[in-house]
């Protein structure tokens, strides 16, 4: 790494700008959003922030333009300096960190225009973009940021516009509810995370990854960090990824936000979580030295999240739901890369997860945006209707379980040619998550637009070209995603493996294709009439009765702590304040009565406490 330097390009010594363009989106939007602004309608603040995320787009090409030149840099600026106080805003110009910034940015502009169409008639165009502006800003501030204390103030950044974007339609109680049951949800990764933060900068006085690193190996070579100190700074550093990435047992928000306009949702689903995911395996040179029960959690937290979140998908009868538990369930082998101290193929996994989930909510939201409906159970048979729809959720269906020769696939075969002599167990969730997920894949489409359209589903023209000209574009991109990973091919040869995990690649995707063709559908009937299936589809369905859990468990222990508190605050608080009161009131009323208006009586009093007060200063001196 060089440091910044007066003969970098311009572009390179710029970088800082870029999380700026989309804090300034979201500013320029602020006129409209307020209603200062209204003779001329939302729009323009629209149109602004297409700009200056273009601008980012731009500007992020011609910074892997001159890094792929001249090789990784870092930037560093001094904002405060105050005795002996100094704080720096540092950046890190690798190629892993400006090819995550890329996929924000990309995204954020295709989603933006993606929501000119969707959200057509929406009264609250401009708050929705300036609040997408702040989501860009802050997460192309995680990506590049080179201190920790900056990537978890972004965090929380994100936090914020999380709940916000989720509670777009305030007026309805459901989205309410969901925004707030999401912001808590991801708040206790946040204070964990906190903690952690909190205990690094004690121990090191420095958050700088780079100094981070370099304590981390220095304190494990010579363990003056007790080994159960380490381990709990591990499990608060991991906490805060786990909950922004929506992995077990902090997975419920990612569901709950689905309430809000499928645009965010498209970000949410494939940039958002990749941050988390960034931002843990900057952590991890920090993490795995300190503590291998930390590194086991992660491998833990991500079988469970692949194999579970599949398998509660397959059983979601709500169009975004469906796929939003896949998400959690393709992070979770993203953990599982990330803990296996495979970077490279987390990255590479996580730009080919996030480009076909964006193409497949994207598809979404063209069906509810022409339907009005996300039940599957009342969707059917537009296949022939809506062709570009048709063709963008194939090919993200494909993207994301690793058809031969998609980006997954390749992913996928680089991974397993790395855990089969290592770990076959690992290897195995890697494969069933690929089925689990493929014949979810196959049962959405099939309910969607095969058979005979449904009542809902015979007048459904094609969306308007707002939303089809995004989504043909991300089709194009997914198709020539294999192109672009050899391009930057952070690993040794992208075709690097045997064909024997090739064909188990592409075996465990067929299987899948197999067993989603071959599931019943009846759009009638959306439960199982078998008594034992109905109870296997219900505990899927209610994903395993966590919720349920949560609910009469830790929920139901805070609402009893919160009651016990409310009740020492209103009895034994208050009924002590307020008889102090009460005492007050009533000695006043006596004293009252004792003044009588004679100057003597007062100087007999005034004398009369002063001996008191000495004779008792006199006591005490004796005693």
């Amino acid at each position: 790494m060089q440091s910044l330097s007066e003969a970098l390009p311009l572009p390179l010594q710029f970088t800082w700008l870029i999380p700026i363009y989309g804090f300034s989106g979201m500013l320029l939007s602020l006129p409209w959003a307020t209603g200062w602004i209204k003779r001329n309608g939302p729009r323009p603040a629209a149109y602004l922030n297409l700009l200056v995320t273009l601008l980012a787009v731009l500007h992020g090409s011609l910074v892997i333009r001159d890094v792929l030149a001249i090789g990784p840099q870092h930037l560093d600026f001094v904002w405060f300096n105050a005795a002996d106080l100094t704080l720096r805003l540092g950046f890190d110009l690798s190629l892993t960190n400006l090819a995550a910034l890329e996929l924000v940015t990309t995204m954020s502009l295709v989603c933006q225009v993606y929501a000119l169409g969707y959200l057509d008639k929406e009264w609250s165009l401009a708050r929705f973009y300036a609040l997408v502006g702040f989501f860009e800003g802050a997460m192309s501030g995680v990506v590049l940021s080179s201190n920790l204390f900056l990537s978890y103030f972004l965090l929380e950044m994100l936090t914020l516009s999380t709940y916000l974007l989720v509670g777009f339609w305030y007026a309805q109680p459901l989205v309410v509810t969901a925004a707030r049951d999401a912001f808590l949800t991801k708040r206790v990764g946040d204070v964990l995370l906190l903690m952690g933060v909190v205990a690094l900068a004690a121990w090191t006085g420095s958050l700088e990854y780079n100094d981070l690193y370099d304590w981390a190996s220095e304190n494990a070579s010579t363990g003056a960090i007790a080994p159960l100190a380490g381990t709990l700074l591990g499990l608060g550093l991991i906490a805060g990824p786990i909950g922004k990435c929506a992995q077990f047992p902090m997975h419920l928000w990612l569901d709950e936000a689905m309430e809000g306009p499928n645009p965010a949702s498209i970000l949410r689903n494939s940039v958002v979580v990749t941050c988390g995911a960034v931002v843990l395996m900057k952590l991890m040179p920090v993490v795995a030295p300190l503590s291998p029960l930390a590194t086991q959690v992660l491998l833990v937290v991500g079988s469970i999240s692949a194999i579970g979140g599949a398998l509660v998908a397959l059983a979601q009868v709500d169009l975004k739901r469906a796929f939003s538990y896949s998400t959690t369930s393709y992070l979770g082998l993203v953990f599982i890369a990330i803990a296996l101290q495979r970077p490279g193929l987390a990255l590479l996994l996580l730009l080919a997860h996030g480009l076909a989930r964006a193409l497949q909510f994207m598809g979404v939201g063209s069906i509810i945006a022409t339907t009005n409906c996300q039940d599957l159970s009342e969707l059917g048979g537009i296949g022939t209707r809506m062709p570009a729809t048709l063709l963008a959720f194939v090919v993200g269906g494909a993207g994301v379980v690793g058809l031969f020769p998609l980006g997954t696939f390749w992913c996928f075969a680089l991974m397993l040619n790395t855990l089969l002599p290592a770990s076959p167990l690992l290897a195995t969730v890697f494969l069933l998550t690929n089925a689990l997920t493929a014949a979810n894949v196959v049962r959405v489409v099939r309910s969607v637009f095969g058979g005979s359209p449904t009542p809902k589903c015979r007048r459904t023209p094609e969306c308007n070209w707002l939303m089809a000209l995004p989504m043909v574009s991300l089709t194009v991109l997914v198709l020539l995603l294999p192109w672009i990973m050899q391009r930057f091919d952070p690993v040794p040869g992208i075709g690097s493996f045997p064909l024997p995990v090739a064909l188990g690649v592409a075996g465990s995707a067929a299987a899948g294709v197999v067993v989603g063709s071959l599931l019943p559908q009846d759009q009638f009937w959306s439960r199982a009439t078998t008594p034992w299936l109905r109870l296997l589809q219900d505990l899927l369905a209610y994903d395993f009765y966590t919720p349920e859990i949560y609910r009469r468990t830790i929920v139901a222990l805070v609402a009893s702590l919160a009651r016990i508190t409310l009740w020492v605050d209103r009895i034994l608080i208050k009924g002590l304040v307020d008889g102090l009161g009460r005492l007050s009131l009533v000695t006043a009323e006596g004293l009252k009565l004792t003044v009588s208006g004679q100057l003597q009586s007062y100087v007999l009093t005034v004398i009369a406490a002063l001996l008191l007060l000495l004779g008792s200063l006199q006591w005490l001196r004796g005693a």
